[in-house]
């Protein structure tokens, strides 16, 4: 069985007991980065063998995972915060074993583009998921032209050190419509703030921005 094992955004808290569960009795658990998936297993007493798996060497060792998988051997996957298969290389292992007839299951747990859509506020019945938006500005805005046409809520990751221009961008094309602006969702220091994006963009002028960020507009 391979075990897509849903792990907390922030909070250690939010783990759950079934997914602590799996992962004690695994016989290995497959990591985007070991050195942080340890934090989150010595916090549980999780003791099972971990191994890298990342963007750079998925196909080799997801060569290496399917055959433990085929012995009959069960395998866990985790990504460094939340659902394993989104943005992360883990969909790819998923499909692997899928075409392999591997028998598959999910253990749900946090998703930051759910967790920011809800607080949001905005409709969420029907919605598009962008992932992260360009980082070059021309590729950006062309992009942010072609959302624009949508007509549904949209929700997209952003970093720190370009959530400020790629706010200026989203006021440019959406003008003044009203979005949310998610950062740090289950940590300390979570924040929501609503506005227009021009002025998002304006009140991070005098306080730097920190942290990871979801836009949903």
């Amino acid at each position: 069985m391979l075990y897509i094992v849903a792990t907390p955004i922030g909070n250690l808290k939010d783990m759950t007991v079934r997914a602590i569960e799996v992962l004690k009795s695994v016989s290995l658990i497959a990591c985007e980065d070991t050195r942080h998936t340890k934090i989150l297993l010595d916090h549980y007493g999780i003791t099972s063998p971990t191994t890298s798996y990342y963007q750079h060497n998925k196909f080799a060792k997801g060569d290496y995972i399917l055959g433990l998988l085929k012995e009959g051997r069960d395998v866990a996957l985790v990504s460094d915060a939340g659902t394993p298969g989104i943005l992360d290389p883990g969909y790819n292992l998923i499909n692997l074993a899928a075409a392999n007839n591997i028998e598959i299951t999910c253990i749900p747990g946090p998703v930051a583009l759910i967790d920011a859509l809800v607080l949001s506020g905005k409709p969420a019945h029907r919605f598009y998921f962008e992932g992260f938006l360009p980082s070059r500005r021309g590729a950006r805005r062309n992009r942010l032209i072609k959302l624009a046409e949508l007509k549904c809520t949209i929700v997209c990751y952003e970093s720190a050190h370009r959530i400020t221009q790629t706010l200026k961008d989203i006021g440019d094309i959406f003008e003044d419509r009203t979005i949310a602006c998610a950062r740090e969702l289950t940590k300390k220091f979570e924040e929501v703030k609503r506005g227009s994006a021009r002025e998002l963009a304006q009140s991070f002028a005098s306080k730097k921005p920190r942290g990871e960020f979801v836009l949903v507009i």
